[in-house]
């Protein structure tokens, strides 16, 4: 008995040292690390270029999908941040500015409601780059080559655009990347 103690202490110690070297860490993504950035446009007043103006109501519509970009149902707001589709060279969106509910006559039956206002649709283009950022996190896209266009509809209140800088990436959500003048 008296040796089956003695051999037991130092088993158990090598057991405990093989499980903490196999124990892995936890595979969770931290938060402050960078993912896959969004598209950042600033909205200016085409009357004032140095000053930063508001779009009244706005709502932010993916074309494809026809689902409101969270954050983006009549909002006041001189930025919009736009995620960008990965697995695609080109990300469209429309704009309405002045947005309102059209209840088309039956104001209680929500299915038949659509959204009027001044609407604009741009088209994003651009080559995609595939980042390796850790286990945990996985990859990040970032967008090389981005250019900006607005359809014109004889009726647009988006007037003009402007890349930050020629050859336009989108890396990080740390600058605008697009001035938009309204």
């Amino acid at each position: 008995m008296k040796y089956f103690k003695i051999l037991i202490a130092p088993v158990l110690l090598v057991l405990g040292v093989f499980i903490a070297i196999a124990c892995e860490p936890d595979d969770i993504c931290p938060e402050g690390t960078a993912t896959t950035p969004r598209l950042i446009i600033e909205l200016y007043d085409v009357s004032y270029p140095d000053s930063r103006k508001n779009v009244s109501d706005l709502v932010v519509i993916g074309v494809g999908n026809n689902s409101v970009l969270t954050g983006y149902s009549f909002v006041d707001t001189d930025e919009v941040l736009l995620p960008l589709k990965t697995d695609d060279n080109t990300t469209q969106y429309a704009l309405i500015a002045n947005a309102s509910v059209n209840d088309n006559g039956t104001p209680d039956d929500e299915s038949d409601d659509f959204i009027e206002g001044n609407q604009d649709i741009i088209s994003i283009s651009y080559s995609r780059e595939e980042i390796y950022v850790s286990r945990a996190c996985g990859y990040k896209t970032i967008y090389k080559n981005v250019t900006l266009t607005i359809e014109d509809d004889g009726d647009n209140w988006m007037l003009s655009r402007q890349p930050i800088t020629d050859n336009q990436s989108v890396e990080n959500e740390n600058e605008a990347h697009f001035i938009v003048s309204h």
